[in-house]
């Protein structure tokens, strides 16, 4: 028997402003618990990372304000759009995400959401350090100097 691919279009929903806001120390590839209206919308790309960030409550690791807009033709099991959101690690690295997220200055926040080559839908994630504010300005220099490097090499 030949083995049957899955053909998806390639999700890719990005959380542009963390890397501006945060210095990713540790990044996983979390799975998310999601209910069949919520993976049809976000196989059609409606889903958003804007202010979202995970949260630990009793071993368990938790997204919370993840948008995922209802699905259209959902009618009566439509989900709630901004519930909230089981993640799955492995236990291991679930101790080690919540002791070093305890400590002062370090959050967990969603950097992408994707679709696999097996068309689950998983969350990659962060353990980042909060940027002051001439972190900012530095990194905005170097983004600006990346352009203009890109602009003269295309003369």
């Amino acid at each position: 028997m030949a083995k049957k691919t899955v053909k998806t279009p390639s999700i890719n929903i990005k959380n542009k402003r963390a890397p501006f806001d945060y210095e990713f120390v540790d990044q996983f590839t979390a799975g998310i618990v999601l209910t069949g209206t919520e993976i049809k919308s976000i196989r059609m790309g409606k889903a958003s990372l804007v202010d979202t960030y995970c949260y630990f409550v009793a071993n368990e690791l938790w997204v919370k304000n993840m948008n995922i807009s209802l699905y259209m033709q959902g009618s009566y099991n439509n989900h709630q759009v901004r519930r909230d959101r089981k993640l799955l690690l492995n236990k291991k690295e679930l101790r080690n995400l919540e002791q070093d997220s305890k400590s002062p200055g370090y959050t967990i926040v969603p950097i992408r959401l994707f679709i696999n080559e097996n068309g689950l839908a998983k969350l990659d994630i962060a353990l980042a350090r909060g940027k002051k504010e001439f972190d900012k300005r530095q990194s905005l220099k170097e983004k600006e100097d990346r352009r203009e490097m890109d602009r003269a090499m295309k003369k």
